[in-house]
């Protein structure tokens, strides 16, 4: 094995090319008629187009950050909103911190695909 691939799927192409391509800042490589394919750091994504979507309640694809309030800032700079949970303990900018220190911000894709911005404490 060689690298990872992972996977998404979208009910609007043009809506992920631009989400991914022009705010993730992904480099959208094709498509190949099945589905979008992007390079991302350490990955490949393939969204695959489907007639209807249904998002998972929880994380399905997340990115190590080693400044979380930057990159939240600049993606909120991009537009993009973070999502509120309940009990959470978030701040302003929507970023949980949990009793070992890591932090983790959530935001969601034009179908609803919940993703995630993590810090992780070092151990």
């Amino acid at each position: 094995m060689e690298s990872v691939v992972t996977f998404l799927q979208t009910q609007n192409p043009e809506a992920a090319i631009a989400f991914y391509r022009d705010t993730l800042g992904f480099n959208f490589r094709r498509d190949d008629g099945f589905a979008l394919v992007f390079n991302m750091p350490g990955a490949m994504l393939r969204i695959g187009k489907a007639s209807t979507v249904t998002p998972a309640p929880f994380t399905v694809l997340g990115w190590e950050s080693a400044d979380i309030t930057a990159d939240v800032d600049g993606l909120a700079a991009k537009g993009v909103e973070f999502a509120r949970f309940p009990n959470m303990g978030q701040d302003e900018r929507g970023i949980a911190t949990f009793p070992n220190g890591d932090r983790v911000a959530w935001f969601k894709d034009p179908d609803g695909n919940v993703l995630s911005l993590s810090q992780h404490v070092e151990n």
